[in-house]
């Protein structure tokens, strides 16, 4: 791994994307931060780099967003997710990444197009109660593809949208719940050899970026009105589903 002025033009602008999706459209975008920088360094690398910087991004999140989130939702989320990481420490040498990404682009695109047609009246359909089974599906499901490829957002955002919360309780509430994963899964990293000193100088350089993605991130959150801001959240999931199934069969 060689920190050149190859690697930085591609980090930054993944960097920078990856802190504007955490703070203020959810983290399910952010993933792709992780194939971008796949193309220049090797993918566990790409995932040691990663780790550090969207845990300062949680810190970053924890102030704009304290207390907002739906506690519940979060509860459920944070305890499927202990689990799901210790599934992925377990089979992390033997997890086939392609596979896993079909997994949860199908779970996306499935969810975007049943949120269409309920919109458009072809389904009609309550808002979910809240059940601590399915958050902790939905939660195992997000702490499992979070460790293996740092894509834990999209399986997240289809348990939490179909809690139909409003746009600051959402983001509030996944600002906890991956804060939580990421603290989880830095010591199984360590242990598995994926931080380096390469990847902590990488850190270093990139952490005001990272500051300055979320920072844009919170105040775009502000901006946005929620109508649009779901639109825009149906869309990136989207752009998420296609990007994964692009990666697995390529």
């Amino acid at each position: 791994m060689e920190l050149d002025a190859t690697f930085f033009a591609f980090a930054v602008p993944a960097i920078l994307f990856a802190g504007i999706s955490r703070g203020g459209f959810g983290s399910g975008p952010a993933f792709a931060a992780t194939p971008f920088l796949a193309l220049v360094i090797p993918p566990q690398l790409a995932v040691g780099v990663l780790l550090p910087l969207f845990m300062l991004s949680d810190l970053t999140n924890l102030r704009p967003y304290w207390r907002k989130w739906s506690w519940p939702d979060a509860r459920a989320l944070m305890v499927g997710m202990l689990p799901g990481v210790v599934t992925g420490v377990v089979l992390f040498k033997y997890t086939n990444d392609d596979s896993v990404r079909v997994v949860i682009g199908v779970i996306a695109i499935t969810f975007v197009l049943f949120q269409l047609a309920k919109g458009r009246g072809l389904i009609s359909s309550a808002t979910r109660p809240f059940s601590a089974k399915r958050g902790g599906f939905w939660g195992f499901v997000a702490g499992f593809t979070s460790f293996v490829s740092h894509s834990g957002g999209p399986p997240a955002t289809v348990y939490l949208l179909g809690r139909s919360l409003d746009k600051q309780t959402y983001q509030a509430t996944t600002v906890i719940a991956f804060w939580w994963v990421n603290l989880v899964k830095f010591f199984p990293y360590m242990a598995l050899g994926l931080f380096t000193r390469e990847t902590m100088i990488a850190n270093l350089f990139l952490a005001p970026v990272i500051v300055i993605g979320t920072l844009i991130g919170v105040v775009a959150h502000k901006k946005v009105p929620e109508r649009l801001f779901f639109g825009l959240t149906y869309i990136f999931l989207t752009i998420t589903a296609l990007k994964l199934f692009w990666d697995a069969a390529t």
